[in-house]
């Protein structure tokens, strides 16, 4: 997949997912009692396309199919559903090393070094909360989108990669949703996968995990085979460092829940100046303002669709020092007021 583009063609170059990213779409489309043909037609897919894993398309496509889905079918619980049938293997060429790592924070290690070749758009965060590991989950979009279904369908297929290296017995401490709670008959498959409670109208969607979860040693793992996975995805993949304007993404969407994402914090995050940054990300093609500004139109959207955080909170969280000012921007960036947009969101 292609990684460490410049500014004006990045979005559409890096935005790209396998197509094992639907793996289990078709099924689950029969299992709701709808032929899932007429649909993939409508978003320019085939059943051939969907043969072939390791084929990239772009990642907006496959986000708006499964949202059509779930609106065709009438199942608010797709991406769920498409995430309980998956195993490891849908992970592609990848799945050998991290089904062999010695722990489960090695195995998400792995995933972090080579999402770009899984789907470029998923960005992963460990964060220590003392009691308890989150492992957060966010789109890095070019353009807001509408992800309910994709978050899910992330969270769940996590929740299986977890099982996979702790083994079947694992359970979440909790899991956190930034949607809406579904209605009680869809509450059963929440259990299944995560086997645990969960959380909705959260402000991050998310795994809560106990720290021991993270370094208790996995019995399958195999010290050769994982070299010899790694050799091999070195060397058919070959794999190149995230560029510079990536790092900040991530390092942004790490930071922006606190308020905290300005150039300052996302240089004392990457252990670089200022200046060393920008002349980075110039070299680039991209501006550090550019990259904020894609953050925040994402951010706004999944903040405001969250009924439980106040407007004033989304501008907080989103940098802006006074509402007006976060108003005055919102309006420029999508043509209404935040108060009106999150109406016509929820």
């Amino acid at each position: 997949m292609p990684t460490g583009t410049t500014a004006t063609g990045e979005a559409s170059m890096a935005e790209l997912v396998r197509v094992a990213a639907l793996s289990g779409f078709s099924p689950t489309m029969r299992a709701c009692g709808f032929d899932p043909i007429p649909l993939l037609k409508e978003f320019g897919l085939s059943s051939r396309i969907l043969g072939n894993a390791e084929q990239m398309i772009p990642a907006h496509q496959a986000i708006r199919l499964l949202e059509r889905a779930a609106e065709v079918t009438g199942c608010i619980t797709f991406g769920l559903r498409m995430a309980e049938s998956r195993e490891i293997a849908n992970l592609g060429a990848i799945s050998l090393l991290i089904a062999h790592q010695p722990t489960l924070r090695a195995a998400l290690t792995a995933l972090m070094q080579y999402r770009n070749r899984i789907n470029s758009t998923l960005v992963l965060h460990l964060d220590d909360l003392g009691d308890n590991i989150l492992i957060r989950e966010d789109f890095s979009l070019a353009q807001p989108e509408p992800l309910q279904q994709s978050s899910d369908l992330a969270l769940g297929v996590l929740a299986q990669l977890c099982k996979s290296v702790r083994g079947e017995d694992w359970q979440a401490q909790s899991v956190c949703f930034s949607h809406a709670e579904p209605p009680v008959l869809e509450m059963p498959i929440y259990r299944r996968l995560f086997g645990c409670r969960p959380e909705f109208n959260s402000e991050f969607n998310g795994i809560l995990i106990h720290p021991r979860d993270l370094d208790r040693p996995n019995q399958r793992a195999d010290a050769a085979l994982a070299e010899h996975a790694r050799n091999l995805i070195e060397t058919v993949m070959s794999p190149e460092q995230h560029s510079v304007a990536q790092q900040v993404e991530q390092s942004i969407l790490l930071l922006m829940p606190t308020g905290r994402a300005s150039i300052q914090m996302c240089c004392e995050l990457l252990g670089m100046s200022v200046r060393t940054l920008q002349r980075n990300l110039d070299a680039e093609g991209v501006s550090f303002s550019s990259l904020l500004n894609k953050a925040r139109l994402q951010m706004a959207t999944k903040y405001l669709s969250n009924r439980r955080i106040r407007i004033t909170d989304v501008a907080e969280m989103l940098g802006y020092g006074s509402i007006g000012a976060f108003t005055r921007w919102h309006i420029q960036s999508f043509g209404v007021p935040p108060s009106k947009r999150r109406k016509i969101l929820l």
